[in-house]
C-alpha cells in the first residue's frame, strides 16, 4: 500500500535517539510537515546541527522513565529511535520499553512509534527470519532484544498508550532517495527486495502519527 498524508494540524512530537540516521530523518520529516519537534540525544553538544526552526534539542535518556516523562510532557506523540550497541540488546530494549510505557503514560502522551528490526518478521506463519538454522548467532542475540521489547509493550502498555512497532525492510539504506511511497504488512516480510530509504521510513512513521492506522503490532514497511 502506498500512502502519503499531509498533517491536518500542527503537532508536538518528541523524538528519542534523534541523533541517529532514522532519528534525524524523522525530525526532518516532522519539521517539513510543520510539526514542532523536541529532539532528544544523550549529548546535545555533539548534535548542534539538529537545532533549527521548529526543533528544540535536549539531553535525555530513553531508558529512564523520569527523563522520558519530563521531556514528553505536553507532546502529542513520541518516536523512539534510540539504540545502544555497548550494552546487551535485551537489556537496552526492555529498559527503553519500560521507560516509554511508564514515562509516556505519566506524561499523558497517547501515541508511541518505536523501531523494530526485519529479522523478527515472519516468512511463514510462526517462522521468523531469525529462526533459520543458519542465522548468525550474534544477530539472533541482537534481534532478541526487539522481540523482548515487543513482548513487554504488549504486556505492560495500558489502553492510554497507543503504540506501534515500525519495522523497516532488511535493506535500510541511508543513501537511497526518497520515493514518497511505501508498502506495509503486519508482522510478516513484504515480498520484494526489502529495501527502504531512511526518508521513506520517516514518511511511514509520520503518517502513523498524523493519521494512525495501526496499533499494537509489528508493521513492516518497504518500498
Amino acid at each position: 500500500m502506498d500512502m502519503y498524508s499531509d498533517s491536518d494540524n500542527t503537532k508536538s512530537i518528541v523524538v528519542f535517539g534523534a541523533g541517529g540516521r532514522v532519528g534525524r530523518a524523522a525530525v526532518a520529516e516532522a519539521v517539513a510537515r510543520g510539526h514542532r519537534v523536541t529532539a532528544v540525544v544523550r549529548d546535545p553538544a555533539a548534535y548542534r546541527d539538529l537545532e533549527g526552526a521548529g526543533v528544540t534539542l535536549v539531553r535525555g535518556d530513553a531508558t529512564d522513565a523520569a527523563s522520558v516523562g519530563a521531556l514528553a510532557a505536553g507532546h502529542d506523540a513520541a518516536v523512539n529511535a534510540a539504540v545502544r550497541l555497548d550494552v546487551p540488546s535485551v537489556d537496552f530494549f526492555t529498559a527503553a520499553a519500560k521507560a516509554m510505557v511508564a514515562g509516556l503514560t505519566e506524561a499523558g502522551v497517547g501515541r508511541l512509534l518505536t523501531l523494530g528490526i526485519a529479522t523478527t518478521l515472519e516468512t511463514a506463519p510462526g517462522v521468523r527470519i531469525m529462526d533459520a538454522p543458519d542465522f548468525p548467532e550474534q544477530y539472533r542475540t541482537f534481534s532478541q532484544g526487539h522481540v523482548a521489547e515487543f513482548e513487554l509493550l504488549t504486556a505492560e502498555a495500558g489502553p492510554g498508550l497507543d503504540w506501534l512497532m515500525v519495522v523497516p525492510g532488511l535493506d535500510l539504506n541511508a543513501e537511497a532517495e526518497r520515493t514518497g511511497g511505501y508498502r506495509t504488512a503486519v508482522g510478516r516480510v513484504i515480498e520484494g527486495p526489502g529495501r527502504i530509504s531512511h526518508a521513506d521510513l520517516a514518511l511511514a512513521l509520520l503518517d502513523e502519527i498524523d493519521h494512525p492506522r495501526h496499533s499494537r503490532v509489528q508493521l513492516a514497511v518497504s518500498v
